[in-house]
């Protein structure tokens, strides 16, 4: 699984001009599944965006997780970030995995930040959707679960 991941004040998706989540302070997830994802993938990603010291102490200094601040969670389906550019000029995206399997395993990311933090704000997986967000900082993480230990 591949996330990218930002810190945001304020973030909204929307599918035919209608507003489908939006959250408040919090984080983006773009998330990408790839053809060789499993579950516990989705719980190892989960865990360690949890646990990410991204959100500023009184100093400035980013020293608080998620949960520290309060914040809140938009989660977004992105096949995309699987695109392979490497030969000619179409991104292709043979490494994401198909709809159904990269349908399950989003809703299973999306039930363990749920679990954690009573509610997650999500996209509508394989939609075309549009995404507003203001990015704090800037700040933005790229999370692939081949590069956690």
């Amino acid at each position: 699984m591949r996330a990218l991941v930002q810190r945001v004040t304020r973030a909204s998706v929307s599918v035919e001009g209608r507003s489908v989540g939006s959250i408040g302070r919090g984080m983006v997830v773009l998330l990408g599944v790839a053809r060789d994802d499993t579950e516990e993938r989705a719980v190892k990603l989960w865990r360690k965006l949890r646990d990410l010291r991204m959100f500023d102490d009184e100093r400035g200094r980013a020293d608080l997780t998620l949960a520290d601040v309060g914040g809140s969670v938009l989660v977004v389906s992105q096949f995309t970030l699987y695109a392979s550019v490497r030969r000619g000029r179409r991104p292709s995206y043979s490494d994401a995995a198909p709809g159904p399997q990269a349908s399950a395993l989003y809703e299973a990311f999306c039930a363990l930040v749920r679990a954690d933090l009573g509610d997650v704000q999500t996209g509508v997986f394989g939609a075309d959707m549009q995404v507003s967000l203001v990015n704090d900082g800037p700040y933005t993480i790229w999370v692939d679960t081949d590069d956690l230990a």
